[in-house]
């Protein structure tokens, strides 16, 4: 009986795959890559052609080895790497290790682990596809000399064991000016006016809020702004001068992409980036299910489309309308815009079958698992569903020459949001507002004015760095979570409450970077490459040309890096710190945590301690002097030196000015200098204090 060989990378997805085939097909894994650039040189050619030296990953030798007696056994080989350029060239790669040249061998991708999806994917197996072969190559030799170029320059500048890359370098980056626009952000005084309205008639009253006169908006900057229209509003007759009824629909969500899966699993489940796609790829490869055997409860989960295929919409349609009914149906595909970032080389990420309900599988999945899966099942059911609709009155209010306005929406029909609740959506409507025409009486009960202070961007969650990244063309599905990862990993960024903050140490290789890369770590540059890469793919670009362009520019830069450091003398700095071991001057050194203080007599003495920047601002509360320190998890802050006695702490650099209006602290907010104390607010330009 002939045999055939399926080689695919995990042995999850083996022995789901297996069971599908039966006993004329044999299964197994290759994990991973077999073979890659090496880790001890730069392995590119330069002088010919950039051509890449690949060399046996260390440790695959024995699984090559299987392969090969397996290989010599088989009449056919099937190469079921991922249906992606980093699968394609798994598969390259395994082609060229095993010399299947001379074998029957044909590269077969499926979006799905399913039966019916492997049994069809064999029937339309291909040969390998160099151009997405050709893509992945350009992105590794790309990274190679970006990482092996510039890593080495921050080991002479900071310290060993940094690194530097194409696209972390950019992530990080983007953080770092995140963080700066907050640091440096002065809040803007408003206020607004609500105007607590009788029906007569309702228990509940209505607010109503200040939109401006008869001539049009009013935006309210200020308390004497304010006081004057109050003073004009004593003794005014509240009167309805129109109500407008109408409905507003809500279209249904699209089903997930790589990006959008990470950002709800972050906003619904409170999962990182790393842990939604390994429970993904679980749900990916295979569950046992009870009277189902081991299946793939979603499909591919490394994509940027939102695409649907016309058997899995017309199967999710039936299933809606034989449980919620014909009514529930959507009438179209709602699809997103395609732009030139987006690949859409898979379908959207969805469960496999529709009829298996998150309820039916509950207790064969973990706890994550099933929370996965169920987000997963909701969002592309809605996503094929009937938009929501609501019923919305609005009624504008007249009182003298000044106008309110108040609104209200209630939920007419679910749709979609049977099954997707959207957090952000609210149906809230006083039952009085029905009631209100132009003949209604209202009486004034209270006016309410408040005053309010712009809010500053907020810090990059997870969720809203790889939103960022997608919207900005940096990277690709495959690549958020790694970089996310590795960034954390090398503790240049913390993560705090969900929150994303730079430690000094990514600061320093943020610097660094910049400054001598200018144009590597760009969003634009590293946006483009992106496009070149997908050009790679498509046949359009040679992906040595890509390199050959790259290269020269990258290697300038990189000589002016290492000619600028070769003229500075890389010394520890020496502090006014005396080890208490030997009596010697301690130096300031950088460990994985950022700066601390070391003796300079080591290995003979090995006295350290923290190293706290002293920033010549004297501690509000005790007097004594306020440094630099940083949280147990790396992100920056200034405290008092007496701590514990003393708990002052800012997340803002304190300043020695003292405020002019009210005496209190004022701290550096770019290049101005801003009043703690919320109830002056004074702001002044740091070079004016210091004249």
């Amino acid at each position: 009986m002939s045999t055939k060989l399926v080689i695919v990378e995990s042995p999850a997805k083996a022995k789901t795959i297996q069971k599908f085939l039966g006993k004329s097909y044999k299964v197994i894994a290759s994990n991973g890559h077999v073979r890659d650039l090496p880790k001890s040189t730069m392995g590119i050619d330069f002088e010919n052609d950039y051509e890449p030296k690949y060399i046996t990953i260390r440790g695959k030798g024995e699984i090559l080895a299987q392969l090969r007696k397996e290989v010599k056994k088989a009449d056919r080989v099937y190469l079921a790497t991922d249906p992606d350029r980093e699968g394609e060239a798994i598969s390259w790669h395994l082609y060229n290790a095993l010399k299947l040249q001379d074998k029957k061998c044909s590269r077969i991708t499926f979006n799905e682990i399913t039966k019916d999806a492997i049994k069809n994917s064999l029937k339309n197996s291909r040969d390998i596809d160099m151009n997405l072969v050709d893509a992945q190559q350009a992105r590794r030799v790309l990274d190679r000399i970006v990482g092996y170029k510039i890593s080495p320059i921050l080991w002479s500048k900071i310290k060993r064991g940094l690194s530097a890359g194409r696209v972390q370098s950019v992530a990080l980056r983007i953080i770092y000016d995140r963080e700066k626009e907050i640091n440096d952000f002065i809040p803007d005084e408003y206020w607004s006016i609500s105007a607590e309205l009788e029906l007569d008639g309702n228990k509940k009253p209505l607010e109503a809020h200040f939109t401006g006169d008869k001539n049009g908006k009013i935006e309210l900057h200020g308390k004497e702004e304010v006081d004057n229209i109050l003073k004009e509003l004593e003794g005014a007759a509240y009167e309805v001068l129109g109500v407008k009824r109408g409905e507003r629909r809500k279209k249904p969500p699209l089903p997930f992409t790589t990006s959008t899966l990470q950002q709800e699993a972050s906003r619904k489940l409170n999962m990182s980036t790393q842990k939604t796609m390994r429970l993904a790829q679980e749900l990916y490869e295979g569950v046992p299910i009870k009277g189902r055997g081991t299946i793939g409860l979603i499909t591919y989960l490394r994509t940027d489309s939102t695409r649907i295929s016309e058997q899995a919409d017309a199967n999710c349609k039936e299933y809606i309308k034989n449980i919620y009914g014909e009514q529930f149906v959507g009438e179209g595909t709602f699809k997103k815009s395609k732009s030139g970032k987006i690949q859409d080389a898979h379908e959207a990420i969805r469960p496999t079958d529709p009829e298996l309900e998150p309820s039916a599988v509950k207790e064969e999945l973990s706890r994550d698992l099933f929370r996965l899966y169920q987000l997963v099942w909701n969002r592309f059911i809605a996503s094929r569903m009937s938009e929501a609709v609501y019923e919305t009155i609005s009624v504008k209010i007249g009182a003298g020459d000044y106008r309110f306005s108040l609104s209200g929406a209630r939920m007419k029909f679910d749709g979609f949001m049977t099954v997707y609740q959207c957090d952000d959506e609210k149906s809230t409507m006083n039952p009085a507002l029905k009631k209100l025409n132009e003949e209604s009486h209202l009486l004034l009960k209270e006016l309410k004015p408040q005053q309010h202070f712009t809010q500053p961007p907020g810090h990059f969650t997870e969720a809203s760095l790889v939103k960022t990244l997608e919207e900005l063309g940096i990277g690709r599905p495959s690549t958020y979570s790694p970089t996310i990862t590795t960034l954390l990993g090398r503790r240049y960024i913390v993560k705090e409450n969900k929150n994303l903050y730079m430690t000094e140490l990514g600061e320093a290789v943020n610097e660094m970077t910049v400054k001598g890369f200018p144009s590597i770590v760009n969003v634009n540059f590293t946006a483009n490459m992106e496009s070149l890469l997908d050009g790679v793919e498509e046949g359009k670009v040679k992906w040595k040309t890509i390199v050959e362009n790259f290269y020269p520019d990258m290697n300038e830069a990189v000589e002016a890096a290492e000619k600028e450091l070769a003229e500075v003398t890389i010394a520890d700095e020496v502090s006014d710190e005396i080890c208490e071991e030997c009596g010697q001057n301690m130096v300031i050194k950088y460990g994985p945590h950022g700066k601390f203080l070391a003796c300079p007599g080591f290995p003979d003495c090995k006295n350290t301690k923290p190293y706290y920047e002293k920033i010549g601002v004297a501690c509000p509360k005790c007097g004594k002097d306020v440094v630099l320190k940083k949280t147990k998890k790396g992100r920056k802050y200034f405290g008092c030196i007496d701590n514990p006695d003393c708990d002052f702490m800012s997340w803002q650099k304190p300043s020695s000015v003292r405020c002019k209006e009210c005496g209190g602290m004022m701290v550096e907010k770019g290049r101005k200098l801003v009043c703690t104390n919320q109830d002056c607010g004074y702001v002044t330009n740091k070079e004016n204090e210091n004249e």
